[in-house]
């Protein structure tokens, strides 16, 4: 995998979790062109901050707080697996892309 495959795949976590609604503030308001690992960083946490998102809401309905329907926690919880497993895919093919980089004659 190139580092511009890479790239475009960074690019469209950003642009999922902005359209669900899970891209932290800061990325929210102006998506500022960083590094590598800030870019990997401002993902994970967008990923974290969706899973957090999703189990406050569960514990908030399952201890009886008013409004939160059983259909919204549901959905939140799986926006936040959507988001983590899409996390791991894409740590698996940049291990990957590591690898085959490692494996390259010098």
């Amino acid at each position: 995998m190139s580092i511009p495959a890479i790239q475009s795949v960074l690019q469209q976590m950003r642009a999922a979790s902005i359209e669900n609604g899970m891209a932290p503030a800061a990325q929210k308001a102006a998506p500022a062109a960083g590094s590598f690992g800030a870019e990997l960083k401002r993902s994970l946490d967008g990923i974290s901050g969706a899973q957090n998102a999703a189990h406050a809401q569960a514990e908030a309905f399952e201890l009886g707080a008013p409004g939160v329907s059983l259909n919204d926690v549901m959905i939140d919880l799986q926006k936040a697996n959507v988001a983590f497993q899409t996390g791991i895919q894409v740590r698996n093919r940049l291990v990957a892309a590591y690898q085959e980089i490692m494996n390259l004659p010098a």
